[in-house]
């Protein structure tokens, strides 16, 4: 499945709900990470779109809207990578817990 990767400064965390609200693009896997939950020493959050082409596009105009950078490819590859090791280390936590 196709996604999408924005940095959003912390400025403008709050704006992240006015583009997951829209109709359209809530229907789509949404996601929103702090740099530093994924081990990074930067002042910004990350908000990953999944889903549809149409879903994508649109996230991407009211991203650039509230002045969210989109992250190039190999960027947000990069993040992506990190949010699914995050999301890993939390599974297997949750297996020794629950074991």
């Amino acid at each position: 499945m196709s996604y999408v990767i924005f940095e959003v400064k912390t400025d403008d965390v709050g704006n992240i709900n006015k583009v997951i609200n829209d109709d359209l693009v809530s229907r789509q896997s949404i996601l929103t990470r702090d740099a530093s939950a994924l081990g990074m020493d930067k002042d910004v959050s990350y908000l990953k779109v999944e889903g549809s082409e149409d879903g994508l596009k649109k996230a991407a105009e009211l991203a650039d809207e509230f002045g969210f950078t989109k992250l190039s490819e190999k960027e947000a590859k990069e993040i992506n990578e990190k949010i699914l090791a995050e999301e890993e280390e939390a599974a297997d936590g949750m297996g020794m817990i629950f074991g």
